[in-house]
């Protein structure tokens, strides 16, 4: 059975249902009315309730704005059961089209300071990959057009991409605010032209897409998922939010020894190292109740 989860977002009239797979590449789309659904019968069929207001489609989720007689705790497994139940049937998203019929949204780039001054987080308004991953060079970019591309400029000299974000590293010999501009307005004209952020079929052959896998955590022994749990819920997001990421690698219950990568903003900057280590440490010794535990932090 085809499943979507539900995700609340910063404004309560609009909520979020997550495919498990990208149903718009390059692309979002915006339907105010019935008028404009001829190339997505899935919005289309939304609007015969009568609580929408406006149906958005971008990257792997479709978002539905309310109109104000209801609220979405009261309706939202109805339309994610009914969403489940169209693409079940063989109900299309989006239907192709070679002309632009559909009202494109404008991407939003911005640019985020992180703790590392090497380190500027661009953020955009929409999904740019499920799956986080790291470039040192341009001979590691293939699966990434857009870092491949990136890395033609002359100041970039690493580029970290998750989720909504691009993390750059740039060369000592350079300042921020004299590129910072530079770079925020080619990720945002290389997004809306139609560019190829990340090709998912090429990021299936890396150790970051298996290690993300639910196979390979079902694989490990109950400390290490433990371990895992906790950095994905008390951790990853903290460090998510300053440009890096972090990655479990392994333990060892011999010497109590707990491994993880840092990356982007976090990977080579010796303050984030040494104070995660720390608090990593700390957390986990708490949790899991073994003050043994230690804790290795390795750059990626």
């Amino acid at each position: 059975m085809f499943k979507i989860n539900i995700k609340a977002t910063q404004n309560p009239a609009i909520i979020k249902f997550e495919f498990p797979d990208f149903i718009s590449y390059g692309s979002n789309f915006e339907f105010k009315n019935i008028d404009e659904t001829e190339n997505s019968p899935l919005a289309r069929q939304l609007f015969y309730l009568p609580f929408v207001k406006t149906v958005y489609i971008s990257g792997n989720f479709v978002a539905v704005e309310r109109f104000s007689i209801v609220e979405w705790e009261d309706v939202q497994d109805d339309v994610k059961t009914q969403i489940e139940d169209f693409v079940t049937n063989g109900g299309k998203v989006l239907i192709e089209t070679s002309n632009e019929t559909i009202k494109k949204i404008p991407v939003t780039v911005y640019g985020e300071t992180t703790p590392n001054p090497g380190v500027l987080k661009f953020v955009a308004n929409k999904p740019l990959t499920k799956t986080a991953v790291e470039f040192k060079n341009i001979d590691e970019a293939k699966p990434s057009p857009l870092a491949i591309e990136l890395f033609k400029l002359p100041y970039v000299k690493e580029v970290f991409i998750d989720e909504n974000y691009v993390s750059i590293t740039k060369f000592d010999a350079y300042q921020w605010d004299e590129i910072s501009i530079e770079v925020r307005s080619f990720i945002k004209q290389f997004i809306e032209n139609g560019g190829t952020v990340i090709d998912e079929s090429l990021i299936t052959q890396t150790k970051e897409h298996e290690q993300q896998q639910d196979t390979y955590f079902d694989n490990l022994d109950v400390t290490s998922q433990q371990i895992i749990n906790i950095l994905e819920e008390y951790v990853k997001p903290a460090v998510q939010s300053d440009g890096g990421n972090i990655t479990f690698e392994n333990y060892n219950d011999a010497t109590k020894k707990v491994t993880v990568t840092l990356k982007g903003a976090c990977s080579g900057c010796p303050s984030s190292t040494f104070t995660l280590k720390n608090g990593i440490e700390n957390m986990l010794r708490e949790m899991l109740q073994n003050n043994e535990i230690v804790v290795e932090a390795l750059n990626g």
